[in-house]
């Protein structure tokens, strides 16, 4: 995750939710996002980064979670969202998504061609298949 002072002028500091720069990285921020204010809380603790990023009447689109993991993970740094089982699945907020990075393990990655060209001159073959 990156250092806090990044994103610090975007901390709540008044009212519920509101931190110091003195915890670093965890708390909660406001982060303005094209003509939305994102509603970003971030912690560093229990072996995990994590943000939750939540607006109040939609979920956030793929651009505005892009632009979140811009800000709070460094740029050659992985985060996932998770989708849970069904029994271990917690929905506390309707219009809320989740990055998540654990801190002392390499995130499995699957083969780029799994995911797809990753310039527009990669071609699928068949060999990238075959292993």
């Amino acid at each position: 995750m990156r250092a806090a002072r990044r994103f610090s002028r975007f901390r709540l500091r008044d009212g519920l939710g509101a931190s110091s720069d003195d915890v670093g990285a965890n708390g909660m921020f406001i982060v303005p996002c094209d003509t939305v204010m994102l509603q970003v809380i971030a912690s560093d603790g229990g072996g995990w980064d994590h943000v939750s990023v939540s607006l109040p009447d939609r979920c956030p689109t793929w651009a505005e979670m892009c632009y979140v993991k811009q800000a709070f993970f460094q740029s050659k740094e992985w985060a996932l969202q998770y989708h849970p089982a069904s029994q271990d699945n917690i929905n506390c907020h309707p219009y809320c998504l989740h990055l998540w990075r654990p801190q002392n393990i390499e995130i499995p990655q699957p083969p780029w061609w799994m995911v797809g060209p990753r310039r527009s001159h990669d071609k699928f073959r068949i060999e990238d298949l075959e292993g």
